[in-house]
């Protein structure tokens, strides 16, 4: 038996729940506004309004901007309840379509789109010219459950349920430094000679710094007067002589500007994954280019 809802109980616009659901996300109405796409007056009249159908006020308003007050974070759970249903909907209807036309937004950090994305890119555009691409350029893994991208590549196999994966490839990350660079060193011939070179930490838990003490070098904060989180920048510190970066070889050998730096030093091996949401895995424009960006990132 179907049970039918009763719809003469919804007594509330649903695009003013999605008003409420996002600016109390995203903490205030500027910044639910610009989630949106829209003015921000007219967020806050939609937020005003659903308050004025439900009977309570959602939140207490401030000098200091908005507040949950204890019926907004009672009703909070329902709203998302709301926007994930919506979200799965979207995602199913998303799924269906098999035209080979439309938008389809990859994720990929800064150096993956910058050095190796366009020549894959402008392969698939001359085969399906009809695929718009959106490239999201993020360090960090995109949510794709929440569509920020529709499709990522990553170095870490996903562990959400509803994710799909496929490995492409084991890639390779090596150091490099410019001739001019080495030749100032005068071109050490094991590791131990690099104990007063210059080198680039990629990160704020100096991981580069323990990445190469594990591997023989011996090396202190001293050795890294510059810290970059995007390896683009990174890289192009590396080619104007800096110091000694360490990136994925298929970039760095391509690379004429640069050579191979210590001798004897073992690159270190990481996977590269391609991602998608399983309910989108089954339309026919993503599978085209999920699949060609799995030939171009396996070679």
């Amino acid at each position: 038996m179907q049970i039918r809802m009763d719809w003469r109980s919804v007594t509330f616009d649903w695009n003013r729940a999605r008003a409420f659901l996002v600016t109390a996300e995203e903490g205030s109405l500027s910044a639910a506004a610009r989630a949106l796409k829209l003015a921000q007056p007219t967020l806050g009249r939609q937020v005003e309004a659903l308050e004025a159908e439900l009977g309570v006020a959602l939140f207490e308003r401030s000098g200091r901007g908005l507040r949950l007050t204890p019926s907004g974070h009672e009703l909070l759970e329902h709203a998302r309840l709301m926007g994930e249903g919506a979200r799965a909907l979207s995602l199913a209807a998303w799924g269906q379509t098999e035209a080979l036309e439309g938008e389809v937004a990859i994720s990929a950090s800064d150096a993956y789109a910058s050095y190796l994305l366009p020549p894959i890119l402008e392969r698939l555009h001359a085969a399906e010219p009809r695929i718009r691409i959106e490239i999201v350029v993020s360090n960090d893994l995109s949510d794709l459950s929440r569509r920020e991208a529709d499709i990522a590549v990553r170095n870490v196999r996903p562990t959400e349920p509803d994710l799909v994966a496929r490995k492409v490839r084991d890639a390779m990350a090596r150091l490099y430094a410019t001739p001019a660079y080495l030749d100032r060193l005068g071109r050490p011939g094991s590791a131990a000679g690099y104990s007063a070179a210059d080198f680039i930490e990629i990160d704020a838990n100096n991981s580069l710094m323990h990445l190469l003490n594990a591997k023989g070098l011996s090396l202190d904060q001293a050795n890294f007067p510059y810290r970059c989180r995007n390896f683009t920048v990174m890289w192009e510190m590396v080619r104007k002589g800096m110091g000694i970066g360490i990136l994925d070889d298929r970039i760095g050998d391509a690379d004429e500007i640069v050579e191979r730096a210590v001798p004897g030093f073992e690159p270190i091996a990481f996977p590269i994954w391609l991602v998608a949401h399983r309910d989108i895995a089954r339309s026919r424009r993503l599978r085209v280019v999920f699949d060609a960006l799995a030939d171009g990132f396996s070679v």
